[in-house]
Formats: C-alpha cells, structure tokens, sequence
C-alpha cells in the first residue's frame, strides 16, 4: 500500500542549480534519513525535535554523498500531515540523483506526481480546492494570478462552497424526515423558505460561474484584440507595447495575413496581445481569411483595442467604430486608439473624440497616441489595467479559475432549477430531496468532501514529481 509507504522525489525544478531540496514522507522518512546522515556530533535525527535543521554528511555503502542540511517535520505537524524530511544538498544533477538512490535503497519509494500533496488532502490538511490551488500558486506568472491562487489556497473558495452545502443539507434532511411520517401529513421543511433559499443559492452560484472566464483569463493572460483598418499602425502597436519587433511592419496594405500573440504584463496583470489582419474588403483569398479570423478574435477577446487614423474620412472613421462596435457584448470592453498624432492636429484630435463620445457616450473609451513615437502609451496601460477590473479586486474575492469548478457548478445551478421546478409542480418530498441530494453532491465534489479515486487521479496526475 503506498498510503502507508514512505515517499521521496526532489522538489526543486529539474536542472543543476546551487541548493536542490529532496523530500521524504511516510512514517519511516526520519528513520531512512538517519541510516544516511551523520552528524560530527554523532547525533540522530530521531531523538531531534520537530521544526528543526540538522548540518552532517549525506553517506552510503559506497562513501560520502555530500554536505548537507536535514529539516525535520513530525505528524501531523508538516504539509502532509506525516513525518517529513527535507534534504537540502548541492544543486549537481549527478548529486542529486544519488541522494535519491540512496534513500530508495534504504526503503523509500519514488513519488508519483502530485503525491505530497494528495497525501495532505487525504490527511485532512485542506480540502481538494485548495490541493488544486497548490498547483495554481506553483505555475502562477503575475501578481493577479498568484493573489486569486492565495486567496483560494486559504480556502476563500471552499468556505463558500461548504456554507452553501451546509444550508441544503439542513434542508434536504427536513425533507427526509417528513418521509417517516408521511401517514401523519406532516411539514417540517417550509416550502417558502425553501424556494427563497434555493432562488439566493442559484443566484450566488450564477454568480461564481460567471467569474470563470475572467478567472481562465487571469491564469491565462486578459485576451486583447488589436484590430482596424489595413496600415493604421496595429503591427506597430504591438511591437511598442512589447519593445520588440514581434510583427513584421510595412507600408503594404494586407502585410499582416495571420493572428500574432504575445504576452506582457502590466501591473502584476498579463494581457495577450493578438494583433489581427486589417479589415477591409479584398479579393485575396489568403487576406480574407485572415478578416475571418480577426472577426473571431474580436469576440473571443476581452478588451478589443480599435486603432483609428485620425487623418482618414469621418465616414471611413465612423464605418470602422460602428463594424467592431456591433461585434463586442456587453461584458467587452471597446477602447477606440486614435493613432499616428505625431501627423494629425489637435485641431483634428479633439472635434473627432467629441464626435465620437457624443455618439457612443460611455459605452467606449478613447486615448490618443503615437504608436510610431510611443507617445501617450502609458494611458493605453492605464485603460487596459482599468478594463481588466483586476485592481478593485479584494484578498477575498472568490473567482473561479478551474474548469472543474465551473462543471461543478454549472451542475449544481441545473439540479437546483430542477428543484424550483419540482416546488412550482408540488412534487413529493423524495423527489424534491432527490434533485437537493445532486445538488450537495456537485458541491460536495468541489472541496473533495465526495471524491472518487478516478477524480483524484486525474487532478494529482497533473502535479509536477515533488510536490
């Protein structure tokens, strides 16, 4: 049984580096590191406190390993609840291949990915959704990213769910009660209350779904449009706002044909950038399947940038606002650029902005610049991280960022309106608790309260070996 086993695998990233962590778990982890470790005092690791680190050497059969450093943490007091030894040694690959060795052949067994931390689920140290934000810490890339990571790992997450678990079960059990004196026609449930609670709890999880796309564009970089008309400085944009030369810029109509991406991050947010084939009408068949995909990354962005050239025809203007516009929903955002100032007037700048406010009101913004001079592109910046919606974003924020999650809830939402459904209709009570019960199970799936060992594979599988 590998429940009962003790682990080992090297925790830090794979690669030579200068210190290099090799973790041991199990109920014999302080007893396979004391056959290895010497102290020049002659001192054992298992007469050693808890929390504490130990200098020695690292031997076996065949001589000494290395210098090392052996932190001891005892059950349940470590992060996966059982006795646990940190050895830290020199970063050599060649080192730390044969620590490892060294402690299979004292009676370790090598950890598949993910076990540390599917151990401390199992062990009661947190919950499935806060395993998962371990995972999400690890390979956060931005401040935004590792806060959510943060505030789910501390459970924000879970105690949403369970509050909400708590409520129907308080519920359902009523239901279920009433089943044993169903002869005497008795309600302990009241069916008021019980739709006004199930009516909130569906708007709450409406709610957490919701966040999910921003939650997936968080860990994945706020998907931003880069669109216009052909030559009116995208390519150049986007090279600015990366300070490098990612797309190819030329005076010739069309030259970009394909999407082109790339990520940068502003204020501890990262956007991906995705600049697009210009929109006009041609007969070039490879261009005009370019068009096709700038109109699909339009509406899969977030926030869409639409560079204007102040210089061109008020038609011509307003015929490419009205073009994205009616393509954005609500929940986009649409920040119209006037670019290349460096060759327009403010006689020219300002009427333009107030034509176009006075048409669209509030419903886009407008920043003028110079992509070519890389002029005002701090208010680009400054739009993009407003936009995002990130920075009025609590410690405490709950929002969904796994895929998991939101099936989860989506199935929780569905089960419930069936519920509503069934107290429209007067339905019994087994009924009506049966569609409550799939409710608390979807919940219950979330926090790993209900789990089965093909979900725990599947989530722990996608953890790096150590951790």
């Amino acid at each position: 049984m590998r429940d009962s086993s003790t682990i080992v695998a090297v925790a830090t990233p794979a690669g030579q580096g200068a210190i290099a962590v090799i973790r041991l778990s199990g109920p014999d982890a302080i007893a396979i590191a004391d056959k290895l470790f010497h102290s020049p005092s002659g001192k054992k690791l298992a007469d050693q406190k808890a929390n504490t680190i130990h200098f020695g050497k690292l031997e076996n059969e065949e001589g000494e390993i290395d210098e090392v450093l052996v932190s001891i943490f005892r059950a349940p007091h470590s992060f996966t609840g059982e006795d646990s030894v940190e050895i830290s040694c020199h970063g050599s690959v060649y080192i730390q291949q044969r620590v490892v060795e060294a402690t299979l052949r004292a009676g370790a067994m090598l950890a598949q990915p993910g076990e540390f931390t599917q151990r401390a689920f199992l062990n009661g140290k947190f919950d499935l959704s806060q395993a998962e934000a371990v995972a999400d810490l690890i390979s956060s890339t931005n401040r935004a990213s590792h806060r959510l990571a943060m505030n789910q790992m501390r459970g924000g997450f879970s105690k949403e769910i369970e509050h909400l678990r708590e409520q129907l079960l308080t519920f359902t059990s009523l239901i279920e009660l009433e089943l044993d004196f169903s002869e005497e026609d008795v309600e302990f449930a009241d069916r008021s209350n019980l739709r006004t609670l199930i009516t909130t709890i569906i708007s709450h999880i409406d709610k957490l779904a919701k966040t999910f796309s921003l939650g997936n564009a968080v860990k994945n970089g706020i998907p931003v449009a880069i669109v216009g008309n052909p030559n009116v400085g995208k390519s150049t944009l986007l090279n600015a706002m990366l300070n490098e030369d990612k797309a190819i810029v030329s005076e010739i109509a069309g030259t970009t044909r394909d999407v082109i991406e790339d990520t940068f991050t502003i204020k501890g947010i990262s956007f991906r950038f995705i600049d697009t084939a210009g929109i006009r009408h041609t007969q070039d068949t490879i261009e005009s399947l370019g068009i096709e995909r700038t109109y699909k990354k339009i509406a899969q962005a977030s926030i869409v940038l639409l560079l204007v050239d102040p210089t061109e025809s008020e038609e011509s203007i307003e015929h490419s606002v009205t073009n994205v516009f009616k393509r954005i929903s609500d929940d986009q955002h649409l920040i119209v650029v006037l670019n290349k100032i460096d060759g327009a007037t403010p006689a020219l700048i300002d009427p333009l902005r107030a034509r176009l406010k006075a048409k669209y009101d509030d419903r886009i913004d407008i920043v003028a610049i110079s992509a070519k001079q890389r002029t005002n592109l701090e208010e680009v910046n400054r739009l993009l991280v407003e936009k995002a919606g990130l920075e009025q974003m609590s410690e405490s924020s709950v929002i969904v960022t796994n895929m998991r999650h939101y099936e989860a809830l989506v199935n929780t939402q569905e089960a419930l309106e069936r519920a509503l459904e069934g107290l429209d209709s007067g339905i019994s009570g087994d009924f009506l608790s049966q569609d409550i019960r799939e409710a608390i199970f979807y919940l219950g799936q979330i926090t790993g309260t209900i789990s089965t060992d093909d979900i725990l594979g599947t989530i722990f599988s996608k953890f790096c070996i150590g951790k």
